[in-house]
């Protein structure tokens, strides 16, 4: 699965595809709603598959100074996307000039020209062009001048409300892991490069992998039952994310010690699926109590993980 630049002219192969069309933060059910009705349509015309994200998120390039609200870096949705079946992923640059464009140039020069779409699939609430002027109704007219069909895909609820990926912000925060997961159909996970900390989980028997939350969104502190992938393998784990209260940390960071592990992982990239939430982060008097701790911890995340 190839990731595309949308900036400019698309690679033959992959012109007068069906598209899924929107921001598709968390790949959720409702973004996966999207995406089969692009491939109904792929799979009649005999078309390539395709995801058209906007990268950055408009929001970031909106509101640059906006905590950090990601449920995904660009490679985790690529991954999801391709798990889907999507044959490759063009990710279209938000910045001034996309921020400026008017909807109908939007659909014009961009999607009929420059990705010569046959098929645009994008949900109830999509929203396009300068001040958010374009609307599913809007692009369906636009599609028919263009010569492109458009789908609209009616909301998605469960257990009485939207799905969406700021409900699904919501649940994470307040360390509902679980029910986030049953939404994004994958437990949630934060990915990163492992970086060299103070080392004092060494002295104590439970040495971590520390990776930044970076622009992720912000979960609930606390200590939870994780597997973490290194590489092609996944070794079950217990992970702090938080600030470390006992020790301090200047932001906020996810600690994951795997159990039965033995290696140096310093500067590679893991992925930490949070498996089940098992208590608030809190500060200890001293190592020997934070040590204990960790030990009932690890029992508890070994027991959450089956």
């Amino acid at each position: 699965m190839r990731v595309l630049d949308g900036a400019g002219p698309l690679p033959a192969a992959y012109r007068g595809g069906a598209l899924a069309l929107g921001v598709m933060d968390g790949v959720h059910l409702g973004h996966q709603a999207v995406i089969a009705s692009a491939r109904m349509a792929a799979e009649a015309q005999r078309r390539p598959l395709l995801a058209a994200v906007f990268e950055p998120p408009p929001r970031r390039h909106f509101q640059p100074e906006a905590p950090p609200f990601r449920l995904q870096t660009s490679a985790q949705r690529a991954r999801a996307l391709a798990g889907l079946g999507v044959d490759a992923v063009i990710e279209l640059p938000f910045d001034r000039a996309l921020a400026q464009i008017e909807a109908d140039a939007f659909a014009h020069e961009i999607l009929a020209a420059r990705f010569g779409a046959a098929h645009v699939a994008v949900g109830f609430d999509f929203q396009f062009g300068r001040a958010r002027s374009g609307d599913a109704a809007m692009l369906t007219a636009l599609g028919t001048q263009c010569g492109f069909g458009v789908s609209t895909t009616p909301a998605l609820e469960r257990d009485g409300a939207k799905v969406s990926s700021t409900r699904i912000r919501g649940l994470i925060a307040d360390g509902d892991i679980v029910a986030a997961a049953a939404l994004l159909t994958r437990p949630w996970a934060i990915e990163g490069v492992v970086e060299r900390g103070q080392q004092r989980g060494r002295t104590i028997g439970f040495a971590t992998a520390n990776v930044a939350l970076g622009d992720y969104v912000q979960p609930r502190f606390g200590v939870y039952a994780a597997r973490i992938k290194v590489g092609d393998d996944v070794h079950p784990a217990v992970a702090n994310v938080g600030v470390r209260p006992t020790v301090g940390a200047p932001a906020p960071l996810m600690e994951a010690h795997l159990f039965d592990f033995a290696g140096d992982l310093y500067g590679q990239t893991i992925e930490a699926a949070l498996i089940r939430f098992i208590r608030p982060e809190r500060k200890f008097e001293g190592f020997e109590a934070l040590k204990a701790q960790i030990a009932d911890d690890a029992v508890a995340a070994r027991a959450a993980l089956g």
